[in-house]
């Protein structure tokens, strides 16, 4: 896929992930705030049912005491009466209706005392309503009959009960607000309402008077802007300012619970899909890499095997050649050469299959009591020539007491011959190596120093993964196929060993090696 193309869909899913996450945390602070205003409401409403419960509360404790001390009273202090008449007559069936509407007005004198007021005593008035209706009808024989019938006949409450309530307002103004109502009665009012509106919540009240306190509160009572609502209590009559004040600790928490479901589940869908979305990019990234390092490796194994190829046809057409036949000197080097290229070419495919084994767990490894130092010099007589030739040296300095560990001699081998193989190969002049061993508890550490072109910090994290080798420019002037760091890691891993790399650009490398002690 073009590069530019492969950032651009990028770019757009990540976008587009971007707009799924906001798009979600905008529902879920909507719903939050939309949660949070139908609690406010509710609360209001809660506030407001209480003010007016207690309002009544106290109207109904006096109107009780007043309603059968009036009717006591047999005689009043003043009666008037007020009429109000009309007459209607239909001339097609001589018939006349005579309407009348009365009201009995009743006034007396009731003792203050009654209402613990100071005053000596309080005026009312007692409304009665009366309404008749009366047919006057005229026969053909000249005798008229009349006929009356009372409509209704009731006491105005209503009035009396505006006019009691203006009153008790007036005597209550002066009674301290403890004597009106309780904290127990408060807390018990809205207990009841909130209950009866779900609003599931611990509350605290306290009763203000022009923006002091008063006795009538609950213990743990708090003023939180957040979560404290008010309303006025008695119509703040005769500048009291009493004013009823709640706070709902648990607001909050309510609101959060009334969406935590819901939003619980948003989160947890959201996190997939950016698990899902962070996967598919991961796994389609490594195989942009994949693909980019296996055209290398293929690269790379063709360049290695044109020369062998080129060399066993170059002594094949000199076989041909008769007077190599008659010559015996020239046939066994020629037969020599292509036998020693098949071996590299065998080799170099082993190994590509040796590595395939071991991600499968295929290969067997039988493993047995070998040492550490025995084979660290088995392997360097492999490379010795090498290094002689280039006018290089390999040092060792074995500093463990203790190198018995349990190993595949033969594979663990391998593993130093091909540590050693790179720094010799990696080594731009004098290969100048240098090995080190020592205890530490338990294990035994193995150093292999070269003074060779080191590698920098991105490229130490890559070099164990398979088929991968560091860009120069041109990548064949090194020969190989990024097969042998793989294969030393996988070795290792069988071994329950552990390889690092220390290295520094220009200055060489060093690779540990680090194994178990056997008694």
């Amino acid at each position: 896929m073009n590069k530019k193309l492969f950032v651009l869909l990028i770019a757009l899913m990540s976008l587009s992930l971007l707009g799924i996450v906001f798009v979600q945390g905008y529902w879920i602070s909507n719903a939050y705030r939309t949660k949070a205003d139908q609690f406010t409401i509710n609360a209001k409403q809660v506030l407001l049912s209480v003010s007016k419960e207690i309002k009544l509360r106290e109207i109904n404790k006096y109107y009780q005491l007043y309603v059968p001390y009036v009717d006591s009273i047999q005689v009043p202090d003043n009666v008037s009466f007020t009429e109000l008449a009309y007459r209607v007559q239909n001339k097609a069936t001589n018939e006349t209706y005579f309407f009348t509407d009365g009201i009995l007005e009743q006034d007396y004198k009731l003792s203050a005392g009654l209402f613990d007021a100071e005053s000596d005593s309080i005026q009312f008035k007692k409304l009665t309503n009366r309404k008749t209706k009366t047919k006057v009808s005229e026969g053909i024989d000249g005798v008229t009959t009349t006929e009356t019938r009372v409509e209704s006949f009731s006491r105005m409450k209503d009035y009396e009960q505006n006019q009691f309530e203006s009153f008790v307002s007036n005597i209550t103004a002066l009674t301290p607000i403890y004597k009106r109502v309780s904290a127990s009665e408060i807390s018990e009012m809205i207990a009841r309402e909130i209950k009866e509106r779900g609003l599931n919540s611990k509350f605290e009240f306290a009763i203000y008077s022009n923006t002091m306190e008063t006795k009538v509160r609950s213990k743990k009572f708090k003023y939180d802007a957040e979560s404290t609502y008010m309303v006025p209590l008695f119509g703040n009559e005769n500048d009291n300012g009493y004013e009823l004040y709640v706070n709902f600790s648990e607001k909050e928490k309510f609101v959060l619970n009334s969406i935590l479901g819901m939003a619980i589940l948003s989160l947890v869908f959201t996190s997939v899909i950016i698990l899902a979305y962070s996967s598919a990019i991961s796994q389609i990234y490594k195989q942009r890499q994949i693909s980019q390092i296996k055209s290398d490796f293929i690269n790379n194994m063709t360049h290695e095997f044109k020369t062998p190829i080129a060399t066993i046809n170059l002594a094949l057409d000199s076989l041909k050649n008769p007077k190599v036949k008659d010559n015996q000197e020239f046939l066994t080097r020629y037969l020599g050469m292509i036998r020693d290229e098949n071996k590299r070419m065998h080799a170099q495919v082993e190994n590509v299959l040796r590595i395939s084994k071991l991600e499968k767990n295929e290969l067997d490894l039988p493993k047995e009591r070998v040492s550490l130092h025995e084979i660290v010099e088995d392997s360097i007589s492999h490379v010795s020539l090498i290094v002689e030739d280039r006018g290089g040296y390999i040092h060792t300095h074995f500093g463990a007491l203790k190198s018995t560990v349990l190993a595949n001699e033969s594979h663990l081998g391998n593993v130093i011959v091909n540590l050693l193989d790179n720094a010799v190969k990696y080594t731009e002049g004098e290969p100048k190596i240098d090995i080190y061993t020592e205890n530490v508890k338990n294990s035994v550490i193995l150093k292999i120093r070269d003074q060779g072109i080191g590698m920098s910090k991105p490229v130490q994290k890559k070099i164990f993964d398979k088929f991968y080798r560091e860009h120069t420019g041109d990548i064949h002037n090194v020969k190989g196929h990024g097969l042998g760091l793989a294969y030393v890691k996988q070795i290792l891993a069988d071994h329950d060993a552990q390889i690092y790399v220390e290295s520094e650009k220009g200055k060489g490398s060093t690779f540990i090696l680090k194994l178990h002690l056997i008694s």
